[in-house]
């Protein structure tokens, strides 16, 4: 089967049939190549891949078709011209870092990003003797100001994790190419089939396959996809380096899931509006955060920059973390998990969970509040979903938890 066409196909046919090339055997699905090594047809075969020229495979670290197979695909739905499989989402991070820094460069980092990316930034970089600024990159003055000459990148997460606040990327491309910076943007969140950072501008784009990707909690595995050539070349080699590199059967399991991408962001984004609606209006609660609703401050910017508002929804409860705790205890369809972007639900308290490691001064600055919540909305039916999340609203009036009166 091939996906070429006399125009472009939609994203939704871009995730069913991207990624399949091979014109030998006609798989309909890209099938396993289990293997470690490859043999050369002849000592000047094998001599020449290694020289860089000539076709075929050398080594699974070096290149393996099924992984290909989900490169090619992930760099056709994002729009890029290559991408990389890492084994994780912070082997994604990790490596396009590596690959754009060095010593004495300076990094511009979102506050509201994954809390190992803010720990890797502040903690790890610095012992290569690279600088990084954290802040709140929707504030453009106040990014215009963090620029120094030694600026080379500038990394954001939008919409943020966890606060879900959203990041300008066509102003901040703008801004970080006419300081001579490179913007990376985790699109983690979004999927390519709601947000497109190449078309608003970025250079690179990184995933944490995991999410939305696979969309089904049995791969760990992350991507880089970039815009260029000469960034592909740099970064394979950084890959190559450090190792990190996706496994054929994983990468397999992800095409899978990709299949399916379209239709489930479709039912991620619907279930997540009812519920925030829900939530919003519940008097148990004390604010919501989702960028489809019309009260999220950034309501007009999620129009104009994303085709879906996603499957994440941040909010707080009156009675603050005494009753986050009460009602994370309380629900039952709702596992109490971290991570995100899988068809089940899932919901976690990111102070004590996934951006603990970052400590009370870095979650302040980032807008992370010790009672903030966090839904990963799945593909179940909203009114069940709904329905739990009130049964659980329901408890927080008894005594303890800070909430007064009736809230069912």
């Amino acid at each position: 089967m091939s996906t070429k066409s006399s125009k472009p196909l939609a994203p939704e046919t871009q995730a069913v049939h991207g990624g399949v090339y091979d014109v030998t055997h006609h798989p309909v699905t890209p099938p396993i190549y289990q293997t470690s090594t490859f043999a050369f047809e002849s000592v000047a075969h094998g001599a020449a891949l290694f020289a860089g020229h000539g076709t075929g495979y050398i080594y699974s670290r070096m290149g393996n078709p099924t992984v290909e197979a989900l490169e090619r695909c992930t760099a056709e739905l994002e729009g890029g011209s290559n991408a990389l499989a890492c084994a994780s989402g912070m082997a994604a991070v990790h490596t396009a870092l590596a690959s754009l820094l060095q010593q004495g460069d300076h990094l511009i980092l979102s506050s509201s990003v994954y809390g190992p990316t803010c720990t890797l930034a502040e903690k790890v970089l610095p012992r290569g003797g690279i600088e990084t600024t954290v802040l709140d990159t929707s504030d453009l003055t106040a990014l215009e100001r963090a620029f120094r000459p030694k600026t080379k990148v500038v990394f954001v997460e939008s919409p943020g994790n966890p606060t879900l606040v959203l990041t300008d990327l066509r102003a901040v491309a703008d801004l970080a190419h006419r300081r001579g910076a490179v913007l990376v943007v985790d699109n983690t969140f979004m999927s390519p089939l709601l947000q497109k950072p190449f078309e608003l501008g970025a250079d690179v784009v990184v995933h944490s396959l995991t999410k939305f990707m696979n969309g089904h909690a049995d791969v760990v595995g992350g991507i880089i996809v970039t815009r260029t050539e000469e960034q592909y070349v740099r970064f394979r080699k950084m890959l190559n380096h450090y190792g990190g590199v996706l496994p054929p059967f994983e990468s397999f399991l992800v095409l899978r899931g990709i299949k399916t991408l379209a239709l489930r962001m479709e039912r991620h984004c619907e279930n997540a509006l009812r519920v925030a609606r829900f939530l919003e209006g519940h008097e148990a609660v004390r604010w919501v955060r989702y960028p489809g609703l019309p009260s999220h401050p950034q309501f007009e910017l999620a129009r104009r920059q994303m085709k879906g508002s996603g499957g994440l929804i941040s909010f707080e409860l009156r009675g603050g973390l005494p009753a986050g705790r009460k009602l994370m205890d309380s629900v039952h369809l709702w596992g109490l998990a971290v991570s995100l972007g899988g068809v089940e639900s899932l919901i976690q308290h990111p102070a004590s969970m996934t951006h603990a490691s970052i400590g009370p001064e870095a979650r302040k600055r980032a807008g992370i509040s010790d009672g903030l919540v966090r839904l990963s909305v799945g593909i179940e039916h909203a009114a069940d979903l709904i329905e739990d999340l009130g049964a659980g609203l329901a408890k927080l009036a008894e005594k303890g938890t800070g909430v007064p009166g009736p809230v069912a």
